[in-house]
């Protein structure tokens, strides 16, 4: 392995500490994900009654456990968590994810235990991902070691210092065919934090746009030197803005949420894209995960709905792009193209009877004029995918089309197509990616 990292988001074994029989259990739940997803190499339950579980012969202890285990899922009482990793320094185990609440988050007595933790990993040079985290997901690599079971491989990687916050986030993107690239609940980060992984992120190939929910930064010059130095965009949703917020968080993972004014200059000063909602956070990786990158801020609106069409030419307007007329040459020729019925202008309007094949038309004539078109299908659409092109500088809004719209969705999503609910969510994504490339402040 060439990165520490790698024996926890690539291992190639993995045992899991506290795997049980109980269907209600964690020690159950995540075994079942890591043998369902696919993983590949040893997969080794620990437990000491030394049971079958899922099929699978256990081991009462991880000293029992052959040599050079890559990865250990620890799933056990937070008080036992120091011996175990002890053992897994032992038999030569290079990273440990433990899932265990009960530390620094529930208190004096707790903080004490998982200084202690941190001591006994440093020792045996065993990087540690939590404790109270909700595990890592690889999709790319046949790796679960979390919950829910998401295999989805895609192009956003989640870190999330939440895991129902970072895991709502993967179920999304499962949702619309898109998947995720990895996803890592950062728990106490007692060890690995948010800065360790975008480092690690930075060379992972199948990574474009990261995705991150912080409740405070761990080491602010490192996260500095590290981001600065990062060229894949990068969108935070920063908790703990309000003084009640705060407290909030430092009471969840005992993380120091610091001014909120102070996190804004740095993130405007890094490129980084601050999220305001779960929602932008996920439209604005999606857009700067599959979008490709705009030649100029003219944009075209192509709608069949009015409506939709006057909302993102409000959202456009007011996030700095621009809706420029057509030109004489350009409306002439449509003219000779369309119905007469239709609104040759910007937005134009192909009205409610448009068909994909219209809509194939206005786009082939136009591309070359504008710097990205937006199309709304505000219908349904029959063969709506068939309009859009993979790498074509296309912003895809569809609502109104029921059933065809989930159809039509999916198929551009497996082509790799994004397509966005409406145009408020559209633009506004479509804003943060000219805003990474300079396009627009």
């Amino acid at each position: 392995m060439s990165h520490s990292l790698d024996a926890i988001f690539r291992p190639q074994s993995v045992a899991v500490v506290g795997a049980s029989n109980a269907p209600e259990k964690y020690g159950y739940i995540i075994l079942k994900n890591i043998l369902d997803a696919g993983f590949r190499g040893p997969v080794y339950p620990v437990n000491p009654k030394g049971i079958e579980i899922l099929g699978r012969p256990s081991v009462r202890s991880i000293a029992d456990l052959p040599p050079g285990v890559d990865l250990a899922v620890i799933i056990i009482p937070a008080g036992a968590v120091p011996q175990a990793l002890t053992e897994a320094g032992q038999g030569e185990i290079k990273a440990a994810v433990i899932i265990s609440g009960g530390f620094a988050e529930s208190g004096d007595e707790g903080a004490a235990l998982q200084r202690e933790v941190v001591e006994v990993a440093r020792r045996s040079a065993i990087r540690v991902v939590g404790p109270n985290c909700q595990g890592v997901n690889n999709p790319h690599h046949g790796l679960c070691a979390s919950w829910p079971l998401l295999t989805q491989p895609g192009e956003i990687a989640v870190i999330s210092q939440s895991g129902t916050v970072g895991a709502a986030l993967m179920d999304w993107a499962s949702r619309e065919q898109l998947g995720c690239s990895t996803f890592v609940s950062l728990g106490n980060r007692a060890d690995i934090d948010e800065t360790d992984v975008i480092e690690y992120l930075v060379t992972d190939p199948h990574t474009q746009a990261i995705a991150v929910y912080l409740e405070g930064i761990k080491d602010l010059d490192r996260f500095r030197r590290v981001v600065s130095g990062c060229r894949k965009p990068i969108v935070i949703l920063k908790a703990g803005r309000t003084v009640e917020g705060r407290r909030a968080a430092a009471s969840h993972t005992r993380s120091l949420a610091g001014r909120d004014e102070l996190y804004t200059a740095l993130f405007r000063q890094l490129n980084v894209h601050r999220a305001d909602s779960l929602e932008d956070l996920y439209d604005a990786a999606k857009a700067l995960a599959y979008l490709p990158r705009p030649a100029g801020r003219r944009l075209l609106i192509i709608t069949s709905s009015g409506g939709s069409g006057i909302l993102a030419t409000d959202w456009a307007e007011w996030s700095g792009l621009a809706i420029p007329p057509l030109s004489d040459q350009v409306a002439t020729r449509l003219r000779g193209l369309l119905p007469r019925h239709c609104i040759v202008a910007n937005p134009l309007d192909l009205t409610g009877d448009a068909t994909a094949a219209l809509y194939r038309t206005v786009v082939e004539a136009t591309a070359a004029h504008v710097d990205y078109q937006v199309i709304i299908f505000g219908d349904p659409i029959l063969d709506a995918a068939g309009v859009v092109t993979h790498g074509a500088p296309q912003l895809v809004i569809f609502l109104g089309g029921a059933d065809v719209e989930r159809r039509e969705r999916e198929r551009m999503h497996l082509k790799k197509v994004p397509v966005f609910p409406t145009p408020e969510r559209g633009l506004r994504a479509l804003a943060r990616l000219f805003a990474y490339h300079g396009e627009v402040s």
